[in-house]
């Protein structure tokens, strides 16, 4: 749908991606693959995925990029091409495509399609900081360490440390790197300033390769090979998980009544309950014998099996009970108990943060730790195998 011929009156969140034909350093830069799928409907795919968003806009002067933001899901504004040289500010884009909305969102988000890999939990976050008036603005950025230097009057010097007494890692303050992959701001304020820095600042950290931006062919390159390593669809029919360093971070703490309990991530069970409506069968595998793993299971809709001493006999029979092949199973796991399962399915996945023997078990290692969101992360990228949105390379 395009706003210039039909207004779209939106309620409270609009995402606008600026994506404009031109590129010096990478020609056609926001229709070259990653992944399998362009630049443009990387990001497409990214934002329309996080359920607070009420609706995507690509703002474009090239007809190419705005048929493949169409395709992807998006809705696109046609950008004049006084805002669309190099000089152009993602500023005066955004203005402009708020100007073609028939009502103002209460909160903007401005994605950069040159971000290949969106954090969508980490802007879902940021979403909600804007909503909840914790801040005016959220933005991405993540953990530098990196000693900066520039060219000083008597030679080289250091920008944010002190050459002659560098500070160990752990002793220097936190700074971070801004990522440019997305910035929250309240709209009022955006329209008001002209600029997406204003009032209440807070960042939103998110993973170090959440911070590659394609600006070169050589950052081109190292985003495929990361996509392949880390982002590619997953083919698996059925998906089985630990528990323990999996759907928590493996921490259980005692209260003073002597209960138990976990902490879980709600994006998991967000995941799962895709994965549910996708008639992908689920099931929780466990050793462990503490009924808060049940219990889970039972609030997930999905199938458990614990205090079990042979997980891979266990696995191998709910399998044949349900004729799905070992080869078509992810099995995301994050011990050395689970290595045995990992070296019988077509699809061994690990927690980022998963055991050395796991992990050389294992074929994929997820970006996030357990209980931070992994079992998401996993049900992304087998849903994303479903249906993947794929694009056209250009030169």
């Amino acid at each position: 749908m395009n706003p210039q011929s039909e207004l779209v009156e939106l309620g409270g969140v609009c995402a606008v991606i600026p994506a404009r034909g031109g590129s010096k350093g990478v020609p056609r830069k926001n229709l070259r693959l990653v992944g399998g799928e362009s630049l443009i409907a990387r990001a497409v795919r990214a934002v329309a995925g996080v359920s607070t968003v009420d609706a995507v806009y690509v703002s474009t002067d090239d007809a190419e990029i705005a048929d493949a933001a169409r395709n992807a899901g998006a809705r696109v504004i046609d950008r004049p091409t006084d805002i669309a040289g190099d000089t152009a500010s993602s500023e005066a884009a955004l203005q402009h495509a708020l100007g073609k909305l028939e009502a103002v969102p209460e909160v903007t988000v401005f994605v950069q399609a040159t971000s290949p890999f969106i954090d969508r939990e980490a802007l879902e976050g940021a979403i909600d900081l804007v909503r909840a008036d914790e801040c005016d603005v959220a933005f991405s950025v993540t953990r530098s360490d990196v000693h900066l230097w520039r060219a000083g009057v008597n030679g080289p010097e250091g920008v944010n440390h002190d050459a002659s007494g560098r500070l160990r890692r752990q002793d220097r303050a936190p700074e971070y790197a801004e990522t440019g992959a997305f910035y929250v701001m309240r709209t009022t304020g955006f329209l008001e300033h002209g600029h997406r820095f204003f009032g209440r600042v807070e960042m939103v950290e998110v993973d170090p390769v959440g911070a590659l931006e394609i600006d070169t062919e050589h950052d081109l390159r190292l985003a495929r090979l990361l996509a392949a390593a880390t982002d590619a669809p997953i083919g698996a029919r059925a998906v089985v998980t630990d528990f323990d360093g999996v759907h928590t971070d493996d921490r259980v703490t005692v209260d003073e009544f002597g209960i138990e309990s976990v902490t879980v991530s709600r994006s998991d069970g967000m995941g799962i309950a895709r994965l549910r409506r996708a008639g992908i069968p689920v099931l929780i595998l466990s050793t462990e014998r503490n009924p808060v793993v049940t219990a889970r299971g039972t609030k997930l809709g999905v199938e458990v099996i614990a205090a079990c001493d042979d997980k891979r006999a266990a696995l191998a029979r709910w399998a044949a009970g349900r004729q799905i092949d070992l080869g078509d199973i992810a099995y995301l796991g994050n011990d050395v108990n689970d290595v045995a399962c990992l070296n019988s399915v077509g699809w061994p996945v690990v927690v980022a943060d998963a055991h050395h023997e796991a992990r050389a078990a294992s074929r994929i290692v997820l970006r996030r730790n357990g209980g931070e969101g992994a079992v998401r992360e996993l049900a992304d990228r087998v849903l994303d195998s479903i249906a993947p949105t794929k694009g056209h390379d250009h030169g």
